[in-house]
């Protein structure tokens, strides 16, 4: 059992909701750490900020970086 529980999306103020209801449709349901996240709505924006901008000055195409994401996760034994 997780330490912290995430909020369910129908919780969540609007912007947060649209964030999540991306996530669903890329992924097929939202990431766990921005569910918990979205307890406190300025952290949430502050770390998708951060994010954003990393995407938006990123040197490997999305793609290519969704791949990387899963072989270095598969090297280190960890489920997506």
């Amino acid at each position: 059992m997780p330490r912290l529980t995430g909020l369910n999306k129908e919780e969540t103020g609007a912007e947060i909701r649209r964030v999540l209801e991306r996530q669903e449709r890329s992924y097929g349901a939202p990431l766990y750490n921005h569910l918990v996240l979205a307890r406190r709505p300025g952290i949430f924006r502050g770390f998708r900020a951060m994010w954003d901008g990393l995407d938006e000055n990123a040197l490997l195409p999305a793609r290519l970086r969704d791949l990387l994401n899963v072989k270095v996760a598969s090297l280190i034994g960890c489920g997506l």
